[in-house]
């Protein structure tokens, strides 16, 4: 959607003697100081023309760069704050900060809450992947990780702070007085922004090839795809700080600006070589047009540099896609420390898939350039160079480590054991046709967490083509940027009962431990009630609701479930029902509620115990609080083990025992981050400028509406009932704390008593007879093994007397009542080492269920036999699958006696 010439009109330029011209290559529209210019001066419009000179009054470094900016516009009233992390704790739409003004959406744009500061400025780091694939191509222009310099007002009805002249006139003065760029060199590009469901126009501020900044004027939102406009007008600028660096050295790449004297110490530990400033001044400026569109490969954008630099392809192969590995590996390592040192655990969902997806792509980089092995090696020396400016990266650094070398290992054996399963399904295919679909590239990538470059490798044996996008990981990671909407599931008689209320007055939050209310009935149908006051809590934020009665002048009813609902307490009862306007009394069932609200406060006792034995990068990914027990879903990225567990289990206690005091209180929004920090939204977003924060001081505060003890030692004693990997990354401790104990307690012992009797032993030596047993049954299994190897043997001799020919393949076929599957792999083993030339063996087992193995000899899988097929026809034609390598298939199907006729007619399935 584009926006009006008039929009961009403005009184800056008119009386600045700017004139607005249309761009000879790419059509857009600009305004310039230079008549006569015909090009808006943008890459790829143009060549990079800034490399090589000096085009400001100094040269900068990426931090000189970052505190000039900041200052200028401190010097012209706005105030500096601190970077917000780079992972949005405070919504819960996005996973990872991409521009300066995702601080500030959707609270303050839309006007719930207000800035912590109007006008302010901020040098905010950001990550975005959808450039991914271009990292190093273009020597520095694409990034996943940047500073914005965002330099914001937020101008409201009743108060204008600034809009479009003054923000231009501040960009344009930044540059050139600050700076020193001559003005006839920066054009000012007509454009327009999306992001975040806010939308504007823009200008794209542009000098010698290089987009330096985008000026954004936000005043709408967009819904349904129309534009809405929005009361507040927000100024929203990002500022290059590595692109006004670069420019202001002008060096072949923005990586040696931007990493310093880390540049050459990577360079150096991994072997890389910078060209010869010969083949640098010649290739460089033309990295302005590797830009790949749709349709257009690399390899044809590297013989269009070629032919405009004059440099031969061969040559940019030989020395130039090594350094742009370089530079990637680089971009992909410093992304991975900011992403990992906020809390991110690498997973196959959410923002744990996007740090996922770049561990594995720094990886495969570093591995093209031989240097796998110092994945970790880079990332360290990450966090050594970059905590000087971003102290957190150091506090950090033990955990990102683990987790990166965890991952590591995750990724090799992920690849061990993923050429096989790619195998099986590119054999599927291969029966169909030859061409290898990008879909099953996504599949196995998003399920499987296996790579493009292994899927070519496998598809290559097989003589299968694979055409993978040049822009694959930038296809997939763009499916995983952002949550999905989602709708609040609320019966339709429930909407219909709230229409025209006012929110009810909660009064729980000022006396949670009362049981008796009285109030008056708002609406009633036959299975709500609302009323005008509460006591009962609704279910929100995973503590489940109040029950209890309601007792009015024709009787009472039970109310079973309390749902909020635009701020309506919604009553679902059973029972007679109370009529509209007659006053009714309320009773919660206190006892179960002082269960549910012990559960509440343990769960965060729990998550300051995990985050103190685990580390920092613990954060809560979900959690329930019922009477009877409740769950608490953790990030970390190894599954726990008994002595963490116990660990965690005993600093809760003591947490309890330390009696420490529970803080409930209002706060206004800006004034709990800057005390609290982003650790205060475990349970996601807060929509409103007061927040209700929970406190155990010293140990965690969050931001949470539900019902709280008074005192860490009104918990009772907190017991961890069993742990669970409810997904990669996730690991959920259920738990029971006070009275609702005694009852898991008590199951445990009646189970060893139990075990006690059948074992004939005291409870106290029961766990040595297990260990007695546990060696007996070992050795138990050592005999049955050497057993079935001994008859395996005699069976294969008795096998191989029997041999028929299916077109040149020796097969030897029969029924084995013996469903062991070592036992059937062993029998099939030694009927192939018996014999000679192509053979194959075709085994069905079990009485209940049918067991299928095929086996093939080298001999055999040469002449086209594949097992994994024959599998999959003999299981298919039995009623069941199967499938499997060309040397070795498997498959499972009900008992029919069909298997005899199967065997008998066993040459139609090769």
């Amino acid at each position: 959607m584009r926006f009006s010439p008039e929009t961009y009109k403005l009184g800056f330029f008119l009386d600045n003697g700017f004139v607005r011209k249309k761009c000879a290559v790419c059509g857009e529209h600009f305004w310039t100081l230079e008549a006569d210019r015909e090009v808006c001066g943008e890459s790829p419009c143009v060549p990079y023309t800034f490399i090589g000179k000096r085009l400001t009054n100094e040269r900068l470094t990426l931090k000189e760069t970052r505190e000039k900016f900041l200052k200028f516009f401190e010097k012209k009233g706005h105030k500096i704050i601190k970077p917000y992390p780079v992972v949005p704790r405070w919504r819960t739409d996005l996973y990872l900060v991409s521009a300066s003004i995702v601080d500030f959406q959707p609270w303050v744009t839309s006007g719930i809450a207000p800035p912590p500061a109007n006008p302010l400025v901020v040098s905010q780091p950001c990550i975005r992947l959808v450039d991914i694939d271009k990292v190093g191509l273009t020597f520095g222009r694409h990034l996943t990780i940047f500073e914005m310099g965002g330099a914001h007002a937020f101008n409201y009805p009743d108060k204008e702070v600034y809009w479009k002249d003054t923000t231009v006139q501040y960009h344009h003065e930044f540059a050139t007085k600050e700076l020193g760029i001559k003005q006839e060199s920066i054009t000012y590009k007509e454009s327009a922004w999306y992001g975040g469901g806010n939308a504007g126009p823009c200008f794209e501020t542009v000098s010698e090839g290089l987009e330096l900044a985008t000026l954004v004027f936000m005043h709408y939102k967009t819904l349904d795809g129309e534009l809405v406009e929005i009361p507040i007008k927000t100024v929203d600028t990002g500022y290059g700080i590595e692109r006004y660096a670069w420019f202001s050295q002008g060096t072949y790449s923005s990586f040696e600006v931007i990493y310093g004297e880390l540049y050459k110490k990577v360079m150096d530990m991994l072997g890389v070589e910078q060209p010869d400033e010969s083949i640098l001044d010649a290739y460089s400026p033309y990295t302005a047009i590797v830009t790949p569109k749709e349709g257009t490969s690399i390899a044809e954008i590297r013989r269009r540099v070629a032919k405009a630099s004059g440099i031969p392809v061969e040559t940019i192969e030989k020395l130039i896609v090594p350094l742009e590995k370089f530079f990637a590996s680089l971009d992909y390592t410093k992304s991975i420390t900011f992403m990992l040192s906020e809390g991110i655990v690498p997973s196959n969902v959410k923002s744990g898939y996007l740090a996922r997806l770049l561990i594995r792509k720094a990886y495969r980089v570093l591995q093209a350039i031989g240097h796998k092995d110092k994945l970790a090696d880079l990332i360290d020396m990450q966090i050594d160079y970059w905590s000087k400016d971003f102290p957190h990266l150091a506090e950090m650094q033990d955990e990102v480590l683990d987790i990166v070398l965890t991952e590591a290992l995750k990724f090799e054996d992920t690849i061990d054991k993923g050429t096989a399963y790619v195998e099986r399904e590119l054999a599927n295919i291969k029966r169909r046709s030859n061409i290898v679909p990008i879909d099953l590239l996504v599949k196995v990538y998003d399920e499987k967490g296996i790579t493009p470059e292994i899927v070519e490798h496998v598809s290559q044996k097989l003589q299968l083509k694979v055409d993978v996008p040049e822009n694959f990981y930038e296809l997939v990671a763009s499916r995983h940027l952002q949550e999905a909407p989602t709708t609040p599931n609320v019966e339709k008689d429930v909407e219909t009962i709230v229409q025209g209320l006012s929110p009810t007055i909660k009064l729980f939050y000022d006396s949670p431990l009362e049981k008796e209310f009285e109030a008056k009935v708002l609406r009633a149908s036959d299975e709500y009630v609302v009323l005008d006051r509460t006591l009962f809590y609704a279910e929100s934020g995973g503590q489940v609701s109040d029950t209890g009665t309601l007792r009015f002048s024709t009787g009472e009813c039970k109310v079973v479930d309390a749902q909020l609902v635009n701020g309506v307490t919604v009553h679902r009862v059973l029972g007679a029902k109370p009529t509209e306007g007659e006053n009714v009394i309320g009773e919660v069932d206190i006892e179960r509620r002082l269960k549910i609200m012990r559960h509440h406060t343990a769960t965060h006792i729990l998550l300051s115990a995990a985050r103190q034995v685990l580390g920092k990068h613990v954060w809560q990914a979900g959690a329930k609080k019922e009477p009877d027990k409740a769950r608490l879903d953790i990030s970390h990225h190894k599954r726990l083990t008994s002595e963490e567990v116990e660990k965690i289990e005993s600093l809760a206690n003591e947490i309890v025992q330390r009696g420490i005091p529970v803080r409930v209180r209002m706060m206004d929004r800006n004034e709990a981050e800057e005390r609290y920090g982003f650790r205060l939204y475990q349970g996601g977003e807060v929509p409103s400028a007061m927040i209700r924060v929970v406190e155990i001081s010293g140990l965690d505060a969050q931001a949470c509406g539900g019902l709280h003890c008074e005192n860490t030692e009104d918990v009772g004693i907190i017991k961890i009932i069993k742990t669970e990997r409810i997904q990669d990354g996730v690991e959920r401790l259920i738990f029971a704390a006070g009275p609702s104990v005694l009852p898991y307690i008590q199951q445990q012992e009646r189970i060893i008593q139990r075990a006690a009797e059948v074992l004939d032993v005291p409870a106290s030596e029961l766990d040595k007879k297990v260990e007695d047993l546990m060696t007996e049954l070992k050795e138990t299994k050592k005999a049955v093994k050497r057993t079935m190897e001994l008859y395996a043997k005699k069976r294969a001799a008795e096998l191989t007397s029997t041999v028929e020919k299916v077109g040149g393949v020796a097969v030897v076929k029969s029924y084995e009542e013996i469903d062991d599957k070592d036992y059937l792999i062993s029998l099939a083993a030694e009927v192939l080492n018996r014999m000679s030339g192509p053979a194959a063996a075709v085994l069905l087992a079990g009485t209940e269920s049918l067991r299928v193995m095929t086996m093939v000899n080298e001999e055999a899988v040469r002449a086209g036999v594949d097992a994994g097929r024959v599998a999959s026809k003999i299981s298919s034609a039995l009623g069941g699958r199967g499938g499997g390598k060309p040397d070795l298939g498997q498959g499972g199907a009900p008992y029919s006696e069909r298997l005899h006729e199967v065997l008998k007619n066993v040459e139609r399935f090769f």
